[in-house]
């Protein structure tokens, strides 16, 4: 992670987006204070092929207790 002042920001951005776009974070101050971080976008997400999760999940069973119910049940018997 490397830091940097706005008025180097400004002066050398092009730099900055290269060092993000290895996988850097930059830190931007302004007066010393964190105003803005550079971080590498994350990798886009493919959408959810609803046809195949239908053909996946229609011969499941349905569970007797909802999955909230469950968890708060293994929970509270089984104390870690």
């Amino acid at each position: 992670m490397s830091t940097v002042n706005l008025v180097e920001a400004k002066a050398h951005l092009s730099e900055l987006i290269d060092q993000v776009e290895a996988g850097e974070t930059v830190q931007i101050l302004r007066r010393g204070k964190l105003v803005a971080q550079l971080m590498p976008a994350g990798v886009p997400r493919k959408p959810i092929d609803m046809a195949a999760l239908r053909l996946l999940t229609e011969d499941m069973p349905e569970q007797p207790v909802s999955g909230g119910d469950f968890v708060r049940e293994m929970r509270d018997q089984d104390r870690y």
